[in-house]
């Protein structure tokens, strides 16, 4: 069993950054490769991005790519999500995700977080 705890989010100007930070609880975090997702009111949950169990491999949505930045310290067992030049569109609510597979996919996710809101503001 794996428990995620999502941190991080807020109100910010577009243009901003905000750091999104995913507290694991397992001691086999690096097992794992974690991803981020998110959900904006009325639409579906959308890929973010996906990191390696070891952090040497990631991938991006399109809509975020060249702009977030997924990174993990297995050490500390936590998954960051670095997020520059945001955008009033990236307004949603951000979860973690632990999956045994790397991938964009959520149905290959077993654990999720309870999410942390991101409001961007034009």
């Amino acid at each position: 069993q794996v428990q995620l705890v999502e941190s991080g989010g807020g109100l910010v100007q577009a243009g901003g950054s905000l750091r999104l930070s995913c507290a694991a609880s397992a001691r086999t975090f690096s097992s794992y490769a974690m991803g981020w997702f998110r959900q904006a009111p009325g639409k579906e949950r959308e890929f973010v991005a996906v990191i390696s169990r070891s952090g040497g491999s990631t991938y991006y949505g399109d809509s975020v790519k060249g702009r977030f930045t997924i990174s993990r310290d297995n050490v500390k067992n936590t998954v960051y999500l670095q997020m520059n030049s945001l955008k009033p569109e990236d307004t949603a609510v951000y979860y973690c995700a632990a999956a045994m597979t790397y991938s964009p996919l959520a149905d290959r996710y077993d654990y999720w977080g309870q999410g942390t809101q991101v409001t961007v503001s034009s």
